[in-house]
């Protein structure tokens, strides 16, 4: 818990990041923020944010700000939702159930990993609120189809499959630091989990679990088979180029997730707000387009949203305020978030998210 003169402190994100960096092991902290490689992706993604410009519209009432929308059913008080991000155990004790108690509190979507350190069960139990599970397909489709019954079971309202990870990108700090779960903490969704540390004699412990298991031969086929095999919505996430998300949308797809994996996986690909608008176009209202990556102020969400997401999902700052704080560092970065987009469209000129446009953003002069 925070005490009041600490919370005062922590009035960013990049507040509650340095937060977490005094308190997390090194390999914890590196796991979490590094991108893959060079991290060339994971500066562009920040960097994308920088070169666009609000050009703000002034006279008009925004004494109130709707800030609410509806993302495939589901009605939240702010475009806001959480990314799905492995291993919350790292970052706190309570892990999951903390970052998703904190995320039903604040009304929006919480997403977990199938990388989770706590059992997408007990997760769901402990929340309350409005959940979606990302899956990995596994080698192992019998495998694949019980953690898709199980989500069903538990209550979840969809399922964000991820497209982009054929096999784990090269993540130079988690080589580096041979990458593995401390004692204690397992990938509590997966069979086997308690012997993946075992798996890898050097590097990443993570990566030598995702070359064994994950099926590097995932087709548009198999979208096919995993919409055959659930009433669940199926959201694909890791696009970047607009015919694979008009694809996806004739493939199906209830919505598109827009990412690079947090820049985590192939270094060189392209940020995501450089790419949101062919994407939105390509889609053409079928389906909604959300996004991810390189979210850290409110300004952020409204440029995203200017360009046609209907939404965007943050990961990093929800960990950054986990290690902070606890499910309380969560509940501040979401409001932090939240308060922060209210506040840039009181001074754009914008009264509900339907008055966000293209018009409002353009690109900064060099």
């Amino acid at each position: 818990m925070l005490s009041g003169r600490a919370s005062g402190r922590l009035v960013t994100v990049g507040d509650f990041e340095r937060a977490a960096k005094a308190r997390l092991s090194r390999m914890a902290y590196d796991y979490f923020r590094s991108g893959a490689d060079a991290q060339r992706t994971l500066r562009a993604n920040l960097r994308a944010y920088r070169r666009l410009e609000i050009h703000y519209r002034v006279l008009v009432d925004v004494a109130e700000r709707d800030l609410s929308t509806t993302i495939l059913g589901t009605r939240v008080p702010f475009p806001i939702l959480v990314a799905p991000t492995a291993y919350h155990r790292l970052a706190d004790p309570e892990g999951e159930i903390a970052s998703a108690r904190a995320t039903a509190e604040a009304g929006t979507i919480f997403t977990l990993s199938t990388l989770a350190t706590t059992s997408l069960e007990d997760v769901a139990a402990a929340s309350g609120g409005p959940m979606w599970f990302q899956l990995y397909v596994h080698k192992d489709r019998g495998f694949t189809r019980s953690l898709v019954e199980r989500a069903e079971a538990a209550g979840y309202r969809a399922l964000m499959l991820t497209v982009d990870t054929p096999l784990l990108g090269r993540r130079l700090a988690d080589v580096r630091n041979a990458f593995a779960l401390p004692e204690g903490l397992v990938m509590a969704n997966l069979v086997s989990a308690a012997d993946v540390a075992a798996a890898a004699d050097q590097g990443s412990a993570l990566a030598s679990y995702v070359a064994t298991r994950h099926d590097a031969a995932l087709t548009w086929r198999d979208v096919d088979w995993l919409r055959s095999m659930t009433s669940l919505p199926v959201l694909l996430k890791g696009i970047v180029r607009p015919d694979d998300a008009a694809r996806a949308v004739d493939h199906g797809a209830a919505a598109v997730v827009v990412s690079n994996h947090g820049a985590r996986q192939l270094d060189g690909a392209p940020a995501t707000l450089d790419v949101l608008p062919a994407i939105v176009d390509a889609v053409a209202g079928r389906c909604p387009v959300l996004m991810d990556g390189g979210i850290r102020w409110g300004t952020d969400v409204l440029k995203a949203l200017a360009l046609g997401a209907a939404a965007v999902l943050v990961g990093r700052p929800i960990l950054w305020g986990l290690a902070a704080a606890g499910g309380e560092g969560v509940a501040q970065v979401l409001q932090v978030l939240r308060d922060e987009l209210s506040t840039a469209m009181a001074l754009a000129g914008c009264r509900s998210l339907a008055s966000i446009d293209r018009d409002l953003v353009r690109r900064a002069p060099r």
